[in-house]
Formats: structure tokens, sequence, C-alpha cells
């Protein structure tokens, strides 16, 4: 047991920014988990008598303009914007890293293609490719995550073909080749697991910006749609009443910025850990 919490401590000294992301991040993904089977109260459900209610024992975060409660909008809503930012994230890496690795491995028309059409997305940024996108097919969550799944394609493929090159040049690398490996083989088995914490990363970075994204389009009407809560749309709701009800745009920001802050201290954290020039140096 003094082995098991000596090597705890240890890991907190080391990495205390990884351990508080990682709680922060697991504390809103249970919270996300439980809003599944149980809510304080139902998010679809007008009680006109409790509306505009403040922080009390019946409703520890208050409710809103609708008497809804917002602890409960805040747990749903934190469902939508992992989902969303989650998917978008795995679309990211299931076509963006494929697309780099294959850039990485055939050098020239390909890698000119990739690199040229990264470089076309990159031209608009993140949130309005994301509203132009939205506004084209309409407003929905599906179209939210595709449009920030489009953003994060030629992240990763740009990632994936940069950390690979090197990987190329390698001993092995070249000896795989001349064993009669296909190019193909030698990306998956060879490449891929030296570059896989760098993309494990930028996961992490793309998830918090996935969950920025989704709120923003929530804000301006483009994410998830009534009655589904979202953080972005329950602060655009709570402009107009900023000044009688601070807490409906205090505790969905809280939200966003604990979660967001949760995410980026685990990433960053996991670049310092999973990088092998710290073990060295260790």
């Amino acid at each position: 047991m003094s082995i098991v919490m000596t090597s705890a401590r240890d890991w907190f000294r080391r990495s205390p920014g990884l351990v508080a992301g990682a709680c922060i991040t697991v504390l809103f993904i249970l919270m996300a988990m439980i809003s599944l089977v149980w809510t304080p109260y139902d998010v679809t459900a007008l009680d006109i008598g409790a509306r505009l209610m403040p922080p009390d024992a019946a409703h520890w975060l208050g409710t809103n303009h609708l008497g809804r409660d917002v602890l409960s909008m805040i747990m749903v809503g934190a469902r939508i914007s992992i989902l969303v930012a989650l998917i978008a994230v795995g679309i990211g890496l299931i076509i963006g890293v494929p697309i780099g690795l294959a850039a990485a491995a055939m050098p020239g028309l390909i890698d000119d293609v990739v690199m040229r059409g990264s470089d076309l997305v990159f031209a608009f940024p993140a949130l309005i490719l994301a509203i132009l996108i939205t506004a084209v097919f309409g407003p929905s969550a599906v179209n939210a995550i595709i449009a920030i799944g489009v953003f994060n394609i030629p992240v990763f493929a740009r990632l994936a073909r940069g950390s690979a090159l090197p990987i190329w040049k390698k001993h092995y690398v070249l000896s795989a080749m001349t064993a009669g490996k296909t190019r193909a083989e030698i990306s998956f088995e060879h490449v891929l697991p030296n570059i896989s914490h760098l993309l494990i990363v930028q996961g992490t970075i793309q998830f918090s910006l996935g969950i920025l994204a989704e709120a923003g389009l929530s804000y301006v009407g483009l994410g998830a749609q009534p009655p589904m809560p979202s953080w972005g749309r329950m602060l655009a709701e709570s402009q107009t009443m900023i000044s009688f009800a601070p807490w409906l745009a205090l505790f969905p920001g809280l939200a966003i910025f604990i979660f967001v802050l949760g995410l980026n201290l685990l990433g960053d954290g996991l670049r310092h850990r999973l990088d092998p020039r710290n073990d060295r140096a260790a």
C-alpha cells in the first residue's frame, strides 16, 4: 500500500497538471453519463411558477425564464458538447491520419494535393467555416459535428504527415522496405506507432476546441436545437437577463471554462509525459 501511495504522490508531483486535467475531464464525462439516466428535473418540462429562481436548496443553480432547472440543463448540455466534440475529433483522426500518412509515404502529387487542400481549409477561420456549413445544410447537432469534423481533417493530416516524414528516413524503415513490405504496411506497422503520442495530444487539444466550437455554433443558433439544452444557447438566452438573473450566464460560462481548462491541462500533461525526450532527461 505504501508503495502505491508513494507512486501516486510521485506521479502527482511530476505531472500535477495532467492529474488535475484528468480529474476535471472525468468529472464532466461522468456528469454527462449520469444525465443519460437521471437529472434533478426534466429539462423539457415548463414550470412558469418557478421561473428565474436564484440558486437555492430546490434548484442548486437556479432556474431560467421558463422555469427549467439550470443544473439539469448543464448536465444534458455536457452530453451534447462531449458527443459533438468526440465524434468531430474521431472524424479528423479516421480520415485525416491516413491521408497524412499517405502524403508522407508517397511524396509528389499526392503530397502536394494534401497540402494544398489543407491550405484551402485553413484559409477560413474554423468557426466561420463551421457557420458556413451549418448555414447551408441547416442548424442541427449532426451538421455541427460535420462542420467541426471537416476542419479537424487537415489538422490531423498535416500533423501525421509532418511527424511521419522523419520516420521514413530511419534505418528500421529502410530495412522494412528492403524486406519487401509495402508502403502501406510500413505506414501502419512502423510509422503510426511512433507518432501516436503526438496524435493523442493533438486529439485532446482538438477536443477542447470542439467544445468551444459547439458552444459558439449553439450561441448563434446553429448547433443543437431546442428543446435540447446546449451551453452556448444557454449563454445566448441569458444575455438579455444578465442584469437581474446573472446565474443564467455564470454557470454555463463556468462549465465551458472549467471543462476546456481541464482538457488543456490534460493535453499539456500528456505532451510532457509521452514525449520520449523527457524520459531520457529523467
